[in-house]
């Protein structure tokens, strides 16, 4: 089985420092839809590994989150698209939770549900902490420079090797080359 590991908030919509707290403030970043449509065309399953600490901040509910993610499923099936899974962690990192990137805890519970071997699977992420989590449990972290991927460009503690794409869609045609 062919898996690709996205962040979601900077990876595939427009981030924000005040949170993704409703559907109308999810907005895709230009090409990352189609980018996930290529990789489904090309038989890869595609699993959202998302830090939603918002949750548990209480900026917003879990029906709300459902209604961001349906509004992004919606968009992707208009362009061929689809996300095979979504993994979130509802934590703020007071809570010292097993599953909030950088801690490998998700990473290791989307490796049991698809009874997968993470290595050298591609995870990518705009964060630091998407990157880290991805070497944690031997995944090949792919940095794009959409949202804080600028900023983690600069970051000495990026994983060593760490292609650096950017966007998506640059990174999504690298890896179907």
């Amino acid at each position: 089985m062919k898996l690709v590991i996205l962040d979601r908030d900077g990876v595939i919509n427009a981030d924000s420092a005040q949170f993704i707290k409703s559907p109308d403030e999810w907005k895709p970043i230009p090409g990352s839809l189609e980018a996930i449509a290529r990789l489904n065309q090309a038989g890869y399953r595609v699993v959202l590994a998302t830090n939603q600490s918002g949750l548990g901040r209480g900026l917003f509910e879990m029906d709300t989150l459902n209604a961001i993610h349906d509004k992004m499923l919606k968009a992707l099936a208009q362009v061929g698209g689809r996300i095979d899974a979504i993994f979130f962690c509802p934590h703020t990192n007071a809570d010292d939770c097993a599953c909030r990137k950088p801690k490998p805890g998700m990473l290791e519970e989307i490796a049991a549900r698809f009874n997968a071997d993470l290595t050298d699977v591609p995870a990518v992420g705009d964060a630091l902490r998407d990157l880290q989590a991805a070497v944690a449990v031997g995944a090949r972290p792919i940095l794009v420079l959409t949202g804080k991927g600028q900023k983690t460009a600069a970051n000495p503690e990026l994983p060593p090797g760490t292609p650096i794409f950017p966007d998506l869609a640059a990174a999504v045609a690298h890896l179907l080359t």
